[in-house]
């Protein structure tokens, strides 16, 4: 079982854990990757399977020789881990000639804190020899000892009649979202560190780091002050679609820059864009991605709020979704849906051939009103879609209505 140890000497397991596991005993390489201080080193050290060596470039001299005789570092039959992998790009040429004279299962775990495929700097994606996992924040159950996400499995393998006794049924305790919200996800600030002040540090930190040191080994980027409050005018535009043009116009920047530097922010793991559902039936569908965080804590710091808002519960959620969805083997995609009308559903899960619609509200008393869009969600795709599911920041789990279930957030993430 793998684990990471917190400040308090606490043992926390994460749910994708089991599934890199899996992978090991089957590809000769997994790759690991996620935002910087994620908990990818702690994952990859922990692993007992077997002994395996471990090398980090962030290691000067490990990573002069990577650069210098990336062959002879990778070579011998010893399981090797290899953190930081997207320091020396071309380190993956030597390891795919490694897996292809001798291809051997769960001989290269990689992790790294950028997006490989995304990085121009990086030719070789290990096509066939490589699974890809993402390790995103630490979600609020294994925060909370448990080592998994929300329960989406059991929402969607359930029937839906049966989804309030489904989500009464689980062992939660309430919780204020807000304070989840402010402490975000990674390891340190989350669970090490108690105060705000002591947060504020941390994060700020985070920040200069990536600033003045990972974002350089991404791109050449000149005006850091621009980049900087690029980050800020993002942080402040959570759960909106995406308007390049409009951010430019707000930042004086051009629209290429623009899309640049949310790419860069992308390819390190920082900014999500959610895909729209674009399956367009007999509405005008908005197609253009929404913007979220991949870390709650990081975007309130930068946009200076002390107080979290709706959005960021439902900056939560997708979080929650998105590490339930990169642990799992099986296919599924995570969009929302919105009509140039103003018909929206925050979130839609597609797992096989079915449609599972999410409404996010922080008021803690629903109303009919808050199912409208998810019910017009339901009669838009009709069977191939299942109930409709509004989160709540009360305490209640309620039928709406006869096929939308309001529930409360914490028991189900």
């Amino acid at each position: 079982m793998i684990i990471i140890s917190n400040m308090n000497e606490k043992t926390l397991e994460r749910r994708v854990a089991s599934t890199l596991d899996e992978l090991l005993s089957i590809m000769p390489a997994v790759v690991v990757t996620g935002a910087r201080q994620a908990g990818k080193s702690t994952l990859a050290q922990k692993l007992t399977s077997e002994p395996r060596r471990f090398l980090t470039l962030d290691d000067l001299d490990v990573r002069e020789f990577a650069e210098n005789d990336p062959e002879a570092l990778v070579a011998g039959p010893e399981p090797i881990t290899i953190d930081e992998v997207q320091r020396v790009p071309k380190l993956l040429d030597a390891v795919k000639l490694d897996i292809d004279t001798n291809r051997r299962a769960g001989k290269f775990l990689l992790t790294g804190s950028a997006n490989l495929l995304l990085m121009r700097q990086v030719s070789e994606s290990l096509a066939g020899r490589a699974s890809y996992l993402t390790l995103w924040p630490m979600t609020r159950r294994e925060q909370l000892g448990i080592g998994s996400t929300g329960i989406w499995d059991g929402l969607i393998d359930g029937r839906d009649e049966d989804w309030r006794e489904i989500v009464t049924g689980q062992p939660a305790k309430p919780e204020d979202w807000r304070a989840l919200a402010l402490r975000g996800g990674f390891p340190l600030p989350a669970l090490g560190l108690r105060t705000p002040r002591q947060r504020l540090i941390w994060f700020e930190g985070y920040i200069r780091t990536y600033l003045e040191r990972d974002l350089l080994e991404l791109s050449a980027i000149s005006a850091l002050p621009d980049f900087r409050r690029l980050m800020r005018a993002s942080s402040l535009r959570i759960g909106s679609v995406v308007n390049q043009t409009e951010i430019g116009r707000d930042l004086a920047m051009s629209q290429p820059t623009v899309g640049r530097y949310l790419n860069l922010l992308e390819t390190s793991y920082l900014i999500v864009r959610v895909s729209a559902y674009a399956v367009n039936r007999t509405k005008r569908l908005i197609k253009s991605p929404k913007l979220y965080w991949g870390d709650t804590g990081i975007a309130l710091h930068l946009a200076q709020m002390s107080e979290p808002d709706g959005v960021h519960l439902e900056n939560l959620v997708l979080s929650d979704l998105l590490a339930w969805r990169d642990a799992r083997l099986e296919t599924a995609g995570i969009f929302y849906w919105r009509t140039s009308t103003g018909e929206e559903v925050d979130f839609v899960i597609e797992a096989g051939n079915r449609l599972l619609p999410i409404e996010v509200k922080a008021t803690t008393r629903p109303r009919l009103r808050d199912a409208r869009h998810l019910r017009t969600f339901r009669k838009e795709y009709g069977e191939k879609s299942r109930y409709g599911l509004l989160l709540h920041g009360g305490d209640t789990t309620e039928w709406l209505t006869s096929d939308v279930l309001a529930a409360p957030w914490w028991r189900v993430l």
